[in-house]
C-alpha cells in the first residue's frame, strides 16, 4: 500500500495518527488529505511540489504539508525511505508552524521518535491505543524547528522546449554554462532566453543554474564520500571558498556539516 493507496484511510479517523513508511523510486501525484503531513526523508533527495514550486528535501531533512493542500511528491532513488505521520489537526491552532509548509533539518531525537513508529505502518493510531502518547509528544516538539527552515526551490516546467533546456542543463551543470552559451546552443536570442526562463520558471537563467548546482551538491554530499573541494569543482566552482558561502547562503549550512548529517 502506498500514500495514494492509502488516502482514504489517512482521513478515515480525524482524531488519528495514521502511520506510512514506504521505500521507494516513484512519483505520486497531486493529491491532498485533511490531515497535516510529517515526512522524514532517509537514504535519498525527494521532491515536492505546490503551486509549480518544486522544494527539495535532502536526506535526514523532514518536511511539514498543512491540511488540505494539495502536492505531489517525488522520490528520486530506489534507497530512499520515506517515514509519513499524518496528523490530527484539532490542536493545530496551538502553534502557526501547523499552518505553514516547511523544510526543516532533523535531529537525533525527532529522527529516533521517527524511527520507532516504524512498526507501525499501515495503522491508524488513536486514543484507545496506548502509543498515542508517544506520537502526541512527537507533533508537539515540531514547532521547536520553526526557525530552521530551509525553503530550497527548483522550478521546473511542462513546456517542451524548457523541457529540453532544463535537461541539457541538469547533464552539463559542472561546466561553465553561460547565458550566451546556452541561448546559442538552443537557437534563441538572449533576451528570449532570459525572459523564456521568466515566464516559464519565474526565475533568471542564471539563478536556475545556481540553484540546480546546490541541488547536485547536496545529493553528492548525501550519496558519495567524494571530498568538498572536488564536489565544488564537479558542480562549476573554481574555489572551495565561493562554493561553501553560496552553499551556506542555500542551505543554511556549511557543505562539511551537511555531510556530517549523514553519518
Amino acid at each position: 500500500m502506498d500514500i495514494i493507496e492509502a488516502l482514504s484511510k489517512i482521513d478515515s479517523n480525524i482524531n488519528g495518527v495514521f502511520v506510512m513508511h514506504e521505500k521507494s523510486e516513484k512519483r505520486f501525484p497531486l493529491h491532498k488529505h485533511e490531515k497535516g503531513q510529517l515526512s522524514y526523508v532517509e537514504g535519498g533527495i525527494a521532491y515536492l511540489t505546490i503551486d509549480n514550486k518544486t522544494y527539495v528535501v535532502p536526506a535526514r531533512y523532514f518536511f511539514w504539508i498543512p491540511k488540505g493542500l494539495p502536492h505531489v511528491l517525488r522520490l528520486n532513488n530506489s534507497a530512499t525511505v520515506i517515514h509519513s505521520l499524518y496528523f490530527y489537526t484539532t490542536d493545530d491552532e496551538a502553534d502557526t508552524f501547523y499552518d505553514e509548509l516547511g523544510i526543516y533539518i532533523s535531529n537525533d531525537l525527532l529522527t529516533e521518535m521517527i524511527n520507532y513508529t516504524e512498526s507501525w505502518t499501515g495503522k491508524m493510531v488513536d486514543e484507545s491505543d496506548s502509543n498515542f502518547v508517544f506520537l502526541k509528544a512527537l507533533k508537539n516538539i515540531l514547532p521547536t524547528f520553526q526557525n530552521k527552515n530551509l525553503p530550497l526551490q527548483l522550478p521546473f516546467s511542462d513546456h517542451p522546449r524548457m523541457i529540453k533546456i532544463t535537461d541539457y542543463l541538469d547533464v552539463n551543470f559542472g561546466k561553465p554554462l553561460t547565458l550566451k552559451q546556452i541561448s546559442e546552443h538552443f537557437n534563441l536570442s538572449e533576451r528570449s532566453m532570459s525572459r523564456f526562463f521568466q515566464t516559464e520558471l519565474h526565475i533568471s537563467f542564471l539563478q536556475y543554474l545556481k540553484t540546480l548546482r546546490m541541488v547536485k551538491a547536496i545529493e553528492l554530499l548525501l550519496k558519495t564520500d567524494i571530498s568538498v573541494s572536488e564536489i565544488a569543482n564537479t558542480v562549476g566552482y573554481v574555489t572551495l571558498g565561493s562554493f561553501s558561502n553560496t552553499f551556506q547562503e542555500f542551505t543554511g549550512s556549511r557543505p562539511l556539516d551537511m555531510r556530517k548529517s549523514k553519518m
